[in-house]
């Protein structure tokens, strides 16, 4: 389910778009209530380093990974103007074994990117291998139970008939992509011995708009606080864009 390189620049020229800057605002707040003993970050799939680089502020040592030269050069000026260090490696998900011998993180992410590879099950449990004892992952997938929720509200009743039961759809860049469900992405975690802590809803009443939508100034510190609520409560979040799963491997941590 790739071919997101194809897309990038598109991709890269909504980063400041109300839908992305509701998205980076809900992982972060999201991530950061899960911090406590976390000293080291690796960021799979970093593109642009927007999650990487609020990490790094917060004092962690943080490494992200992306195959984008594009991207990682963003992220690297971005570091730079926020004046934190963040190690930027090329690579993808199955590079991390040549990219990173032998060492684990506190906490490993992969925000946005499951849903383009072929088999994000693989994905998950290569994340957890990169995971120290007692230390935590954080990835989200595309919801699959409310494929139909955005063109419904959009009004597009023909594309929300085809949504319901799929498991693929097209974002808005045109990439033929996978949704899941959250008890799919449950199972995931288990599988790998890791223990869900809590999962939230990314992006429910802005998930319509149209994704070239800048925010409003004014209006915004409203918006992130209901999503933020929407994001944590039932049957809100169930309607999410994307699912944020954050489990905990098993084992004591070193620094609780």
């Amino acid at each position: 389910m790739s071919g997101f390189a194809d897309v990038e620049t598109t991709w890269a020229s909504r980063l400041g778009s109300l839908r992305n800057v509701v998205r980076q605002s809900l992982v972060r707040t999201q991530i950061h209530e899960h911090l406590e003993g976390v000293e080291t970050v690796l960021d799979v799939g970093c593109g642009q380093g927007t999650q990487a680089i609020e990490l790094a502020a917060r004092g962690l040592e943080v490494t992200g990974v992306d195959p984008s030269v594009d991207l990682l050069a963003l992220a690297e000026q971005a570091a730079e103007v926020r004046a934190v260090d963040v190690s930027m490696l090329r690579g993808t998900i199955d590079d991390l074994d040549d990219l990173l011998p032998g060492r684990t993180f506190d906490l490993v992410c992969a925000h946005g990117l499951l849903m383009y590879l072929p088999d994000p099950e693989k994905a998950v449990r290569q994340l957890a291998q990169r995971v120290a004892p007692g230390g935590v992952v954080s990835f989200t997938v595309r919801n699959g139970e409310a494929l139909a929720y955005r063109p419904g509200v959009r009004g597009d009743w023909e594309a929300a008939l085809r949504a319901f039961g799929a498991d693929t759809y097209t974002n808005e860049l045109g990439v033929r992509a996978a949704a899941h469900r959250l008890e799919e992405a449950l199972a995931w975690c288990r599988g790998v011995g890791c223990e869900v802590e809590a999962w939230y809803g990314v992006r429910v009443f802005t998930d319509g708009v149209d994704p070239d939508t800048r925010p409003d100034d004014r209006t915004l510190a409203a918006c992130l606080k209901v999503e933020e609520e929407a994001g944590r409560r039932d049957p809100y979040r169930r309607l999410a864009s994307q699912l944020h799963i954050i489990a905990r491997a098993r084992g004591s941590h070193a620094a609780a």
